[in-house]
């Protein structure tokens, strides 16, 4: 019996090969998205749960409270970790990790008898003797629990063993690392095996947190309020809750900290926040991870739904479409006593099939796609992953979901025809069946027109801050990193070497730029007001070219100048922002005293000028209150700025100039404006997910369009025989024949703008600053979506309408 229902099966594709071809070429796109979006999404979802007792292990984050308004990162103060695990027996294990502030990079030199070798590594961190105890990454060599236990020792990836010595076999090796400290000596205590975990803390390498100046620090006497630029994890015993410690922590802020913070004139929260979450669902700030967002995982789970709901859609409207083919094959079985639930067996049966025969197609479809699936979303699978970790099992299960989805209303349908009205060519659609083809029809559509609107909508706001108005010139800005002692020690004599070159404007040193996170803040106040009235100021620190180089606009005042050595001791330019906050204006703020309260002592700054506030950081975040202090030496980026016509030429000079003050060091550059717009990564990568399967889901609605259009073409063919003899000209045939479809399409446009409306206008709500919704966008999106249903059935329309009436006419 199933032996003969595979060969209906195969004989109605073979008749059928229009609709065979729509309904398994739609059902292999939706099942090849489904495969896609689950590597995606199932290794989103693993991030840090591979670790031993992950469930346990715990982030803690700090709230501070100034003015009623609490502002929420991921960092802590250093003495957290160690006092944490004294004070509650519920904590099992705490370890500590600190990212230094803008330094991205650190230079590594290896020594050989051949030569001297360096490189720039990214992805360092340094980490408390406990972190292996609680992160149990794998190691290929080297003890996990004694590698960072003594000051100068390092634990290295295989890759980067690799690139540094050409091998694995490095256990005790030396290499040199320099950066803000000065050059240091480490030894490799321990080798990272290449695994496919993952976690938010994607190192390179990992050194004992007791080395250098931050081994210094933290040994130094503590300090619970401030200088929380270390992040504090813990784990818990087996059992213990979360929530219940949580409460206690209020209590232990007041002990260890409360005298300190009332002078400072803030107050601190701590919250724990487990490890599993940060990667999808971390919004703090001062996180040094490469989060991801939950939003655009659901964005990925809907895409897939609404495309396989589409591709099987195709395949109800069109066997149900074309059930006058199968009735007389239906009459005569249950004429032979075949029962109901058999048919309704069969016709499943034959949907899987067809589902089975789509995900052959869908594999190669997946070899194919791959890598381009790769670059929208930044991973790194290969076609081999559909096929480990029971993907395979995930695929089959897939296809048999999609065939039963497709096929059970079909079944059902087919199998209730009453033999007696078949047999005697009484058969006809009834009215509910096609209402509801034409509900499907809607519904595919409303989903077409809702990912159209979208991806237009997130096109003009990608758009809008490309071109908003950022306060400062960020073309043709060259950036070159001073990730080391001996790099900023050169400053100097570096930008004068460069300040001469043809083609640089002006030069100038800085901690930071616009677009990445400044980490230096003060609390400042005026006179007449106290310290729990402060403001808090982010800083930067330039030297006296800074205003010039970036174009930034003086309101009043003047910015730091050589011709005024005393700028350097307690002089800051302030943005419009920090003035008005301050309670002044930039006319009376010049001249005015701000002061800053730090470990009992009140420290004086005197205002003496006010810049118009610039997007220091990306149009997520409002401008807030940002300043300006002079330093003359030790800064982390030389910002260069270049006219537009010598760029290629000064690049090369730059690097003459480099190697002249920094000889074993490699020239790397970077341009301001490529920087600027990575903070928008996300968005972009959101722009083109939705972009891509936007392409799909109308091509798929647009394969069901057509196919019922062929359908309908053909029920009518006698009827527009008549029409064309009776004096019916060609556009009246093709109008009457798109009629139905486009009015379909029209409801959908109805249905599907509130909704997106709805749901883009909730992601906007994610920027600061933002592009408006305008009516003509939803008349713009309906206009294409009628047009390509309009070209899918007019082709069909315009076909019946040319054929000769004699042949449609004649008698059968």
């Amino acid at each position: 019996m199933i032996k003969n229902y595979f060969l209906i099966a195969w004989r109605n594709l073979s008749r059928n090969k229009l609709n065979s071809f729509i309904s398994i070429s739609g059902l292999a796109v939706g099942l090849t998205c489904c495969i896609l979006i689950a590597l995606y999404v199932t290794d989103e979802l693993s991030y840090d749960k591979g670790f031993h007792r992950s469930g346990d292990l715990y982030r803690m984050a700090t709230g501070f409270l100034r003015d009623n308004v609490e502002t929420r990162n991921a960092g802590s103060s250093s003495p957290y970790a160690p006092t944490l695990k004294t004070e509650y027996p519920e904590v099992d294990l705490t370890t500590r990790l600190f990212v230094s502030p803008n330094e991205d990079k650190y230079l590594f030199t290896v020594k050989d008898d051949k030569e001297l070798k360096t490189f720039y590594k990214d992805k360092g961190f340094f980490v408390d003797s406990t972190f292996f105890d609680m992160f149990t990454f794998a190691f290929l060599a080297g003890d996990p629990h004694t590698a960072l236990r003594n000051p100068n020792t390092i634990v290295i990836t295989e890759d980067l063993a690799k690139t540094l010595f050409g091998t694995t076999d490095v256990l005790n090796k030396r290499v040199q690392i320099s950066n803000s400290d000065g050059q240091l000596d480490y030894s490799i205590t321990g080798i990272l095996k290449e695994t496919n975990v993952r976690s938010h803390i994607e190192a390179n390498f990992f050194m004992s947190i007791y080395t250098g100046g931050i081994g210094q620090y933290i040994s130094t006497p503590r300090d619970y309020a401030t200088n929380n630029i270390f992040y504090t994890y813990l784990r818990l015993k087996p059992g213990a809750s979360p929530e219940a410690l949580e409460k206690k922590l209020p209590a232990f802020v007041e002990k260890y900290a409360g005298k300190e913070l009332k002078q400072y004139g803030f107050w601190k929260k701590l919250y724990m926040q487990p490890v599993v979450d940060i990667h999808l669902r971390s919004d703090l700030g001062f996180d040094f991870a490469n989060n991801s967002s939950s939003s655009l995982v659901y964005i990925f789970i809907c895409v897939a739904v609404f495309i396989l709901l589409i591709a099987c859609i195709n395949f109800m409207n069109l066997a149900t479409a074309r059930s006058a083919k199968r009735a007389a094959e239906v009459g005569i079985r249950k004429v032979c006593g075949a029962e109901r639930k058999y048919l309704i067996r069969q016709f499943i049966g034959e949907s899987v099939f067809i589902s089975f025969l789509a995900l052959l197609l869908s594999i190669i479809l997946c070899a194919a796609l791959i890598k381009p699936f790769n670059g929208v979303t930044g991973k790194d699978f290969s076609f081999a992953d559909v096929f480990r970790n029971g993907y395979w099992a995930l695929c089959l299960l897939l296809a048999v979901f999609a065939g039963f989805l497709a096929g059970i209303y079909p079944a059902f349908y087919l199998s209730s025809f009453n033999p007696i009205q078949v047999l005697k060519n009484r058969f006809s659609n009834k009215f509910s069946v096609v209402q509801l083809r034409k509900g499907l029809v809607v519904f595919q559509f409303i989903i077409s027109i809702a990912l159209i609107l979208s991806i237009v909508i997130i096109n003009r706001q990608l758009n809008f801050i490309r071109n908003q108005e950022l306060g400062f010139k960020k073309d043709q800005q060259i950036i070159l990193p001073l990730r080391n002692a001996t790099t900023r020690g050169n400053y100097l004599a570096l930008k004068n070497s460069i300040r001469v070159l043809p083609g640089v404007q002006s030069v100038a040193g800085t901690t930071t730029y616009p677009g990445i996170p400044v980490f230096r803040d003060m609390g400042f106040y005026v006179e007449g007001k106290t310290v729990n009235e402060a403001k808090i100021v982010k800083l930067e620190y330039t030297d006296d070219d800074y205003d010039k180089t970036l174009g930034l606009k003086i309101v009043a005042g003047r910015y730091f100048s050589p011709q005024f050595p005393s700028d350097s001791l307690g002089k800051v330019v302030l943005n419009e922002e920090a003035v008005h906050q301050l309670g002044l204006t930039p006319q009376n703020a010049v001249g005015k005293a701000l002061f800053f309260d730090w470990q009992g002592e009140k420290n004086r700054f005197d205002i003496i000028g006010v810049v118009k506030d610039h997007h220091f950081a990306s149009l997520h975040e409002k401008i807030t209150p940002f300043g300006f202090i002079r330093n003359r030496f030790n800064y982390n980026y030389v910002l260069i700025n270049l006219s537009t016509a010598t760029i290629g030429n000064t690049l090369s000079q730059l690097e003459k100039s480099w190697k002249e003050y920094n000889q074993n060091e490699p020239f790397e550059y970077a341009f301001l404006d490529q920087e600027f717009q990575r903070n928008y990564r996300s968005d972009e990568r959101t722009f083109r997910v939705i972009g891509y399967f936007t392409l799909v889901a109308i091509l798929l609605s647009c394969l069901g369009l057509f196919g019922l259009s062929v359908y309908a073409a053909e029920q009518r063919t006698k009827e527009i025989g008549i029409r064309k003899v009776l004096g019916a000209s060609v556009t009246g045939i093709v109008r009457l024949l798109s009629r139905d479809f486009l009015l379909l399409v029209a409801i959908a446009v109805v249905v599907a703008s509130p909704l997106a409306w709805w749901f883009m206008n909730k992601w906007l709500e994610d920027f600061a600053y933002r592009t408006q919704i305008s009516w003509w966008l939803f008349v713009v999106a309906g206009a294409i979506a009628l047009l390509i249903a309009l070209a899918t059935v007019s082709f069909q329309a315009i076909k019946a309408a040319v054929a000769n009436p004699v042949k449609s006419l004649r008698s059968e």
